[in-house]
């Protein structure tokens, strides 16, 4: 498939790594009740993320950021999140063999996440100790799709874009992947499906976590 040598992973973390889908719902419905707001469906949440918290409530919010009540329920919000973010967020099925046989095969891995920065750090220490770098929404850096947050892992962990893949779900992780240089791996588990993908040109797909040792290997060959 190509002939650089690929010895650098960069993982999205929501949709990739971690279910975090209903601790966000329960974290955006708590804070639009406490501020007597319609409360959003699960459906809805998983279309509303993938660019950051802020965005999240943006869409969640009625009116957005237009309606005089959003600082208070975005605040609320990150409060709330920041206490139950792993209440009922858990790995997907296979990621931590998936991360030990990427460790084990002497490869370099780094999360970069929209998510806020204490919550990346917090979930990456609990769930993925084999992961050297972790990178969250930091007020110096650009969010995804913008590739600050990539080049900066790639920085940290010393390696070059040219040895690197990115493993995402989104059409943000695409697109960051694009602007950061990387051919990207498109996980089928996450937030987005086949089709949605397709339309934003994904190319690469794996259905299963362990899948993505056999694209490494072809890209190696």
């Amino acid at each position: 498939m190509s002939d650089r040598k690929i010895t650098t992973v960069i993982f999205d973390l929501d949709g990739t790594l971690l279910d975090t889908l209903e601790d966000l719902k329960n974290a955006v419905n708590y804070a639009l009740r406490v501020c007597g707001m319609p409360e959003r469906t699960l459906g809805e949440i998983r279309q509303f993320v993938g660019n950051g918290v802020r965005n999240l409530m943006i869409r969640a919010v009625p009116q957005g950021e237009e309606n005089p009540e959003f600082e208070r329920v975005f605040d609320i919000f990150k409060e709330y999140y920041g206490e139950h973010c792993n209440d009922a967020t858990r790995a997907y099925d296979g990621i931590p063999e998936l991360l030990q046989e990427l460790k084990n095969a002497g490869y370099a891995m780094a999360i970069v996440s929209n998510k806020i920065d204490s919550a990346v750090q917090d979930l990456n220490n609990r769930y993925f100790s084999q992961v050297d770098i972790a990178i969250g929404d930091r007020e110096d850096l650009r969010r995804k799709p913008e590739p600050d947050s990539v080049l900066l892992a790639l920085k940290e962990l010393g390696r070059t874009k040219e040895e690197a893949v990115y493993v995402g779900d989104s059409d943000v992780d695409l697109a960051t992947a694009q602007n950061a240089g990387l051919p990207c791996i498109s996980v089928l588990w996450g937030f987005r499906d086949r089709e949605f993908l397709v339309e934003h040109g994904a190319k690469i797909f794996v259905e299963k976590p362990m899948e993505i040792t056999d694209v490494l290997h072809d890209m190696n060959a």
